[in-house]
């Protein structure tokens, strides 16, 4: 945690709740067995601070974006919001700051490369930006999200499209039948839900995992659209 707290920048006056931020349910759950203590699901881990760092992020992002493109309206600022804020883009910051090194998993989860997951890392550096708000307040928060995501941003020539709207664009350029979506699982508690989305068109299908239903449909057809480019044959009449 030294390590990590050199790599932000910040000293936590309550070190307790960066452990909490960086502590994966199976590790929470792990000690809480390994004491016979029954405790309710997620206690103990960074899902908590997720929750409030998920906000916290989105706030910030938005007052930022504001700031960068002044002249943009609603459509082309949440295209970047939502890019910006992406399970993929999250990731992306957290190994670059170090989060997987930091994170305390189970070992089999461990043994398993959970720790390198997308939605874990990505949960994680949620729940580091809300441990972050409750230590230190906005302004420290503010630095770090300027900060982790000013290549990112600096790289957003033009606003991308929505994932959604690009695989439809894409399959009707092709004479295709519209995508179609389903529902492959939803669950999670109430305050950190879990979807999955599967999306199927020109015979091959893309799969997103976030924690909303209309979050895991773009997830999924942007990877069907990545699938796409990996296969340049697909889908061509």
């Amino acid at each position: 945690m030294d390590n990590l707290q050199k790599r932000i920048g910040y000293r936590f006056s309550k070190v307790k709740i960066l452990e909490e931020a960086l502590t994966h349910r199976s590790a929470a759950h792990q000690r809480s067995s390994g004491r016979g203590r029954r405790q309710a699901k997620g206690a103990g881990s960074n899902e908590r601070l997720e929750f409030i760092g998920d906000r916290v992020l989105g706030l910030l992002m938005a007052e930022l974006l504001l700031e960068r493109y002044p002249d943009e309206q609603e459509g082309a600022l949440g295209s970047r919001h939502a890019h910006l804020v992406s399970r993929n883009a999250l990731a992306t910051v957290a190994e670059d700051v170090g989060l997987p090194e930091a994170l305390d998993v189970a070992e089999h989860e461990d043994r398993a490369g959970i720790r390198g997951t997308a939605n874990v890392l990505a949960d994680a550096l949620e729940a580091v930006l809300g441990a972050l708000y409750l230590d230190g307040g906005l302004d420290p928060a503010r630095k770090l999200v300027r900060q982790w995501w000013g290549s990112a941003i600096i790289a957003q020539a033009k606003p991308p499209k929505d994932p959604k709207t690009a695989l439809q664009e894409w399959v009707l350029g092709r004479g295709l039948a519209l995508p179609v979506y389903e529902t492959v699982s939803a669950d999670g508690p109430s305050h950190a839900p879990c979807f999955v989305i599967a999306v199927h068109a020109a015979g091959m299908v893309g799969e997103g995992e976030a924690g909303s239903k209309r979050a895991a449909e773009s997830a999924a057809a942007a990877n069907l659209l990545m699938r796409f480019n990996a296969a340049p044959g697909a889908g061509r009449k």
